[in-house]
């Protein structure tokens, strides 16, 4: 009895440890729809084709990006496995694109698909889903709402900081300003409109002298920029996307109209922008920005820079390292690396969204010094700091501080 009581127990034992190695191996792996022992999938959706299409560079390098990735084994020993899909800019078609990518595709979590509309197209539907809408590429205030859209998330510094920023300094340099602004009527262009106006404050009314919108429907915005030209405003608040930008720093130059010229971050791209418009006709123009600029002789020797274009030169040769597309492409796709790096062999929706909410003094070299990526349960605003700059030349030139504008959702 003795001998087979013992067997008993050391059957019982082996069991046991089978069973706990088992559970600890359960443990170390979860997985949702979309992720493997070999593969994550993801979603994205962009503007290839469509008035927005100079935006479509940051999906072909983020495609570029992460094939880089592969190539040096992947991220935690899985491949990332990266579907994009062109939504023209329209709403209804991102939202074709994102059931596509979310219930035939089966991805992980969709990644920085571009633009207010869209974006606000799938809102409702991705939190609905419980699907990550991470590192959205737009940014609108709405992003930043973890307590009502747990899983969405921003990335970029938002449009309402940036031109409370612009005001500011209107504010202390030309207090007697006369505005005209232009602005896409949609909630891209409102909401870079109410950070104006916010930062303004009691002076908003007196300083703004017209509101003029259009929409991305219209071949050209000439009409628009006569019109504004005739308030005899001495600033111009110019909030367009990359192909009405070039046409009103080109209209401007047509007809004689030199104000002080704001140009808002997302067109203030020399390769998609000030290039085609004339580098003569966008002198002293100012914007903002928060990552490096290939154009700029300063970071020549900086070895986030040439770890950069290396990477272009090798990956993506045919990109044009001008266009600011390509390196905020870069930089985003290395903010979701490093999400997922820290999501380790946990690879579900959850952690992904928990992850991404920790992100503690990130920096990806492709910023600005002194910029940092931060996130929080509470705060869904990787990137809430910018420096102004104006373009001189052939290039843009940073000036003053690096300056901090939280606006909360």
């Amino acid at each position: 009895m003795p001998a087979v009581t013992g067997k008993l127990a050391a059957a019982s034992l082996a069991l046991a440890l089978i069973a706990a190695s088992t559970s600890i191996a359960s443990a170390q792996k979860k997985y949702d729809t979309g992720a493997t022992d070999t593969e994550i999938k993801i979603g994205n959706i962009m503007p290839y084709s469509g008035p927005a299409s100079a935006y479509g560079i940051i999906g072909r390098t983020e495609a570029a990006y992460f094939k880089k990735i592969n190539d040096e084994g992947g991220i935690n020993g899985r491949k990332i496995n990266f579907i994009s899909y062109d939504d023209a800019y329209s709403p209804p078609k991102t939202v074709e694109q994102a059931r596509k990518l979310v219930e035939s595709d089966e991805v992980l979590f969709i990644f920085n698909s571009l633009g207010t509309p869209p974006n606000s197209a799938i809102h409702k539907y991705m939190n609905s889903k419980k699907v990550p809408q991470l590192f959205v590429a737009t940014g609108a205030t709405k992003w930043n709402d973890p307590q009502n859209f747990p899983w969405t998330m921003g990335w970029q510094p938002n449009y309402q900081s940036e031109t409370q920023i612009y005001a500011k300094w209107l504010l202390k340099n030309k207090p007697d300003a006369k505005i005209a602004v232009l602005y896409q009527n949609d909630d891209y262009g409102k909401d870079y409109l109410k950070g104006l106006k916010d930062g303004l404050g009691a002076k908003a009314a007196s300083m703004i002298v017209m509101e003029e919108s259009y929409e991305t429907s219209e071949p050209t915005i000439d009409n628009h920029i006569v019109k504004l030209k005739s308030t005899g405003a001495d600033v111009f608040m110019n909030i367009t996307t990359p192909k009405f930008a070039a046409q009103a720093i080109k209209k401007n130059a047509e007809i004689g109209w030199k104000p002080l010229h704001f140009l808002n971050n997302v067109s203030a791209s020399v390769g998609s922008v000030m290039k085609p418009a004339g580098f003569e006709n966008g002198q002293d123009i100012i914007s903002a920005d928060y990552l490096k600029d290939v154009s700029d002789p300063a970071w020549t020797n900086d070895p986030g820079m040439k770890e950069f274009l290396a990477f272009m030169t090798k990956y993506f040769p045919e990109g044009d390292k001008l266009d600011k597309g390509t390196i905020v492409g870069y930089a985003v796709a290395q903010t979701l690396v490093q999400v997922l790096k820290q999501c380790g062999d946990d690879l579900t929706r959850e952690n992904v969204m928990k992850q991404a909410a920790n992100l503690k003094d990130f920096r990806t070299e492709a910023l600005l010094p002194g910029v940092k990526i931060n996130t929080s349960a509470a705060d869904f605003a990787p990137i809430s700091q910018l420096q102004l700059e104006k373009f001189k030349g052939e290039k843009f030139e940073l000036f003053g501080e690096v300056i901090s504008a939280d606006v909360g959702g």
